[in-house]
């Protein structure tokens, strides 16, 4: 591995300056997938911008009505956090479900929010859209674990465990770039690849995420985060559904369902949100809801096993956080 500069910034606009004024320069926060990039010689930035220099950026706090977690959170502190856990259960389970214990202990909650996509042929080298060419080679070649919503040009799907479910809480990012901040909503954070093939997110050149936050629940919402693993611990979600409900006794005055692992953004599902408004919980109703849940999929070769086991994960998912037994 080459040798790299390391820059320690006092604060996320003098981070913001200097990725902006350097190309190639990168921001690390934990670090856990940009090493991994570094190792595969995926990437290869001549600066690195050490974001945990900047103190006071892992704060877990509530404002009024407003949670706020800064950029530099670790997943294990959201996943273990009393008021996380007590009213945004889907985003400490997500956060509980990342990777592994060591890799929850350093990984950041802008850190899994932004990590690149591990397609394997991205993440080996080939000249595919990711890597600056013009092909998506999962479309006839590998694509067991790739996207069944939304794929094209690229077919790969966005691996955090976090980001569904903060789109399912209604989350707002908080963004610092060289000459300003801004404000954008989760759902709006994730750019499909028709946009730009070569990203995942709306952030420019320059800019860091600095914090989220998240509205206070309304009264009777429940929420949980379901990962089905392909193998018992590590990796990514093949199917996983973030679901966020307001209950009111058997009742579900509104939803909000998210789905990973099968788009290559957080895919919400509004018309299984609309069904489940203002209807009681019963076996019926979540059965349709997981027919609802896979309409318009468009599955490859090798990954129409996903229909089936998302239609199911909806329909499980949606029973725990509703707390009815149906």
């Amino acid at each position: 591995m080459k040798s790299l500069r390391n820059v320690n910034p006092k604060s996320f606009q003098e981070a913001a300056r200097t990725l902006a004024a350097d190309p190639k320069a990168m921001a690390v926060g934990g670090g856990s997938d940009l090493l991994q990039l570094l190792k595969e010689h995926t990437i290869a930035p001549d600066t690195l911008v050490n974001l945990k220099a900047i103190g006071g950026q892992d704060k877990i706090e509530t404002h009024g009505n407003t949670l706020s977690i800064g950029a530099l959170a670790t997943l294990d502190s959201i996943s273990h956090h009393a008021e996380v856990r007590q009213k945004y259960a889907v985003l400490a389970e997500a956060a509980g479900q990342v990777a592994t214990p060591q890799i929850r202990n350093a990984g950041t909650i802008a850190g899994n929010v932004m990590q690149r996509p591990w397609c394997w042929y991205y993440r080996n080298n080939f000249p595919c859209y990711k890597n600056g060419g013009n092909t998506c080679f999962s479309i006839t070649g590998e694509n067991d674990f790739h996207a069944i919503f939304g794929g094209g040009p690229s077919f790969i799907v966005h691996p955090s465990d976090t980001a569904p479910a903060l789109v399912a809480l209604g989350a707002r990012f908080k963004i610092q770039g060289a000459n300003g901040t801004r404000e954008v909503a989760a759902a709006d954070f994730f750019q499909p690849p028709t946009v730009n093939p070569a990203k995942e997110n709306s952030l420019a050149a320059g800019e860091v995420l600095t914090e989220i936050t998240i509205p206070a629940p309304a009264k009777g919402t429940r929420s949980t985060y379901l990962k089905i693993l392909d193998r018992e611990a590590w990796t990514h979600a093949v199917v996983g559904v973030a679901a966020v409900l307001e209950m009111d006794g058997a009742m579900c005055k509104s939803a909000r369902v998210v789905l990973s692992g099968v788009a290559p953004i957080p895919w919400r599902v509004p018309a299984v949100e609309q069904i489940l408004a203002g209807q009681r919980i019963t076996e019926d109703l979540l059965v349709r809801a997981g027919e609802k849940a896979v309409e318009g999929a468009r599955p490859l070769a090798k990954n129409a096993y996903k229909v089936p086991l998302l239609r199911a994960s909806v329909k499980q998912a949606l029973r725990t956080a509703s707390g009815v037994s149906a």
